[in-house]
């Protein structure tokens, strides 16, 4: 499902818009996400760290863009991020998250709960794969034990699943990335951060603010850049991002 329509937005700025990127991926056989890889490859050109580089976004689910230079990028959803521990603080507290990771950084992680956790199937499952932020409600409700665990444990074993998912995903990857850019609502989040480094050591994990670019605004670039591939007709994804069959292009163009 998505949202917006482009002839209103049109209406209400007199500029051209470009919108419903997804559809001609998804009508090609594609998965219609992820989005973006194609601009972390843009934007990684411009840095000065050892390839392979892995863009990580953390939103209700996470998601990698896996760069090697100049090759189509490989992405993939990696598994569970904000969704499940928003969701646990809403349902305890009424608290729309953990806040600076602080609960969770109190917390115990349940180790052997994580290991049954990651063993559903689709984090062996290879690369392009995609989620929906609902798709391990149930999955953690039969194996996560989280009704019996205090908040700060219950918050602390939900990020490190993060964490571990995400370091998970190394396996499924052409090669281990050697430097790793955070970017998303979970890169906000110290305790997380400070997981998935210990998780991906030896290489190097930095925020998206810290190299430079703006976490707050790299979603709404990133489709601004997209518009821009539209209009050009170049491909915004690519058998090794969405499974489609070959690069495609995609979104509509409305001009006032």
């Amino acid at each position: 499902m998505q949202i917006g329509e482009g002839a209103e937005l049109v209406r209400a700025t007199g500029i051209p818009v470009v919108f419903d990127f997804r559809a001609a991926d998804v009508a090609a056989g594609g998965q219609g996400a992820p989005l973006v890889p194609v601009f972390h490859r843009a934007l990684a050109r411009a840095l000065d760290r050892p390839h392979p580089i892995a863009v990580l976004n953390l939103g209700g689910v996470a998601n990698i863009t896996f760069i090697d230079g100049e090759r189509d990028p490989v992405a993939c959803d990696t598994g569970p991020a904000n969704a499940l521990i928003d969701d646990f603080f809403r349902e305890r507290t009424g608290a729309p998250r953990d806040q600076d990771g602080a609960s969770a950084a109190a917390g115990r992680v349940d180790e052997a709960a994580i290991k049954r956790l990651v063993a559903h199937p689709f984090f062996a499952q290879p690369c392009p794969k995609s989620l929906d932020r609902n798709d391990f409600r149930e999955w953690i409700a039969a194996h996560g034990g989280l009704a019996q665990k205090s908040l700060e444990d219950g918050a602390a074993t939900l990020t490190m699943l993060t964490a571990t998912t995400v370091a998970r995903t190394v396996d499924v990857l052409p090669r281990p990335p050697r430097s790793w850019i955070v970017a998303g609502g979970g890169a906000r989040n110290p305790t997380l951060v400070r997981m998935l480094t210990e998780r991906l050591c030896p290489a190097t994990v930095e925020t998206a603010e810290q190299v430079g670019w703006s976490a707050d605004a790299l979603e709404a670039q990133a489709f601004a850049f997209l518009a821009v591939r539209s209009l050009n007709g170049l491909p915004l994804t690519f058998p090794t991002t969405t499974g489609v069959p070959r690069p495609m292009t995609g979104g509509v163009l409305v001009r006032p």
